[in-house]
């Protein structure tokens, strides 16, 4: 075949359906760097202080039950009637917290939100399995991560502008309302297109692999592992509520015991939802399941405490704080495009070193600010640098997720990625705001989120370094 002919993701016949799906990605990017800029005015709006870190953590929870739901869904039917179904709840999440009277509607609305969420992107990932072929893998997803460039630019700026001008709920109001436009359109592009899995290419295939490949997984039934994700999203969603128990019910000398059983519990739950021996790091798959867990848990429990600092610490207004996640989405998007161009060059083991220094950079300049006051700007910086570690990481395991995955178990394997992205960023943003509860001296809830991330990331090199590269 020649270069010209090489295939592409824009090809004729693929150019609706990366339109189509780009959209949606923007939209999703849009919301995550909104809500991380406003939360701050919204929880002390809505007099939410200690249910801070649960504003995020709810919605990350019950994504583990959408994904455990559209990864079955998709795997017996195709992913088209799962993606509908997903891109409809994230739009009325988004409503109910706009129109939130309170905390607790408000958090309600982040928990229909997460259920959307969470099966969107399997959803997506699945789209792209049976769309394009594997080479194209990495490239779709690098233009995934550039659907981040845009609201990366504008995004936190637009959401700090929305909040000072108008009112913080149109941050989240306005999304739903360019959801519902995307969604017509999507629906259109892939009107006609087939995604169904060949019979024939659903057969498991040889993998040489020398340090796993295809994971094992466990054999349950759909029903048993919707209970598991729920009992995952309650336990999450348990973490947090851990900071503002009532002071009848042993208030915060509670809290942390009762955090520490949830964890427990989640881990349990988790098994039979991940493939086998993922807690344990076993090479290939299970530790590209991990890792994504780690460092999405590392990455969001800080991130989620930066636009925080700024403000409280600094009194930067929300448009200005909102420049810290600019830097780190343009960095984010930048370094996904690198990934897609090199990553096989690069190979698995470098992509883990150098993304373990950007986003040791971010978290340590973020820790330095705390301790000692320094200049503000330092986090703006720093935090770009994080950006690129998630930017140049992310797309990786996604590509070595679906190069260890047949059509098969496509959705199941996808789902147990996001499973762990969700469910790791969940608990760790919930006991970074536990800790950040539980010790108020100043500044030292803010260097207790950072040392927690330090020391994640630190943990997230075990399964990093065995995680292979898909075979190749």
């Amino acid at each position: 075949m020649s270069a010209s002919a090489a295939p592409t993701i824009w090809d004729r016949e693929r150019l609706g359906i990366t339109i189509g799906t780009v959209v949606l990605i923007f939209l999703a990017a849009i919301e995550a760097l909104a809500v991380t800029t406003v939360m701050p005015v919204v929880a002390d709006d809505l007099h939410g202080q200690a249910l801070f870190a649960v504003a995020f953590s709810a919605t990350l929870a019950t994504g583990v039950i959408g994904m455990v739901a559209v990864g079955a869904w998709s795997d017996r039917a195709g992913p088209r009637a799962p993606l509908y179904t997903a891109v409809a709840l994230f739009a009325i999440g988004l409503i109910v917290s706009g129109l939130a009277p309170d905390m607790l509607t408000f958090i309600a609305g982040r928990l229909i939100q997460g259920l959307g969420a969470g099966g969107q992107t399997v959803a997506l990932y699945v789209v792209v399995a049976r769309i394009y072929p594997p080479q194209l893998h990495g490239r779709i997803f690098a233009a995934y991560a550039a659907a981040w460039v845009v609201p990366s630019m504008i995004g936190p700026f637009l959401a700090g502008a929305v909040t000072e001008f108008l009112h913080w709920r149109w941050a989240f109001l306005g999304v739903a309302i360019l959801t519902a436009a995307a969604f017509a359109l999507v629906a259109a592009r892939l009107r006609g297109v087939s995604l169904q899995a060949d019979a024939a290419d659903a057969a498991p295939v040889e993998n040489t692999a020398a340090d796993s490949t295809a994971a094992p997984r466990r054999r349950i039934g759909i029903v048993t592992r919707m209970l598991l994700a729920v009992v995952v999203a309650v336990c999450a969603v348990a973490v947090g509520f851990a900071a503002d128990l009532p002071e009848g019910l042993g208030g915060r000398a509670l809290g942390g015991p009762l955090a520490a059983v949830a964890v427990v519990v989640i881990g349990i739950a988790l098994l039979p939802l991940l493939p086998t021996g993922t807690l344990r790091a076993a090479a290939g798959l299970p530790s590209v399941v991990l890792m994504r867990g780690l460092a999405a848990g590392a990455f969001f429990a800080a991130e989620a405490y930066i636009p925080k600092l700024l403000i409280d610490r600094f009194d930067f207004s929300p448009t200005v704080a909102g420049l810290a996640l600019t830097l780190s989405a343009l960095g984010w998007s930048g370094a996904s495009a690198v990934q897609g161009r090199y990553g096989d060059v690069l190979g698995s083991r470098r992509i883990v070193w150098i993304t373990a220094v950007l986003m040791a950079v971010g978290f340590s300049a973020a820790l330095l600010v705390s301790i000692i006051d320094a200049d503000p700007w330092v986090v703006v910086i720093g935090w770009g640098f994080a950006g690129g570690g998630m930017g140049l990481l992310y797309p990786r395991l996604t590509v070595l997720t679906l190069a260890y995955s047949t059509t098969a178990d496509e959705g199941f394997n996808s789902s147990a990625l996001s499973i762990a992205d969700s469910t790791g960023s969940a608990v760790l943003i919930a006991l970074a705001g536990l800790g950040f509860v539980l010790l108020p001296i100043a500044g030292v809830g803010y260097i207790t989120v950072y040392v927690l991330a330090l020391g994640i990331l630190a943990l997230a090199l075990l399964p990093g370094l065995r995680m292979g590269d898909g075979g190749r």
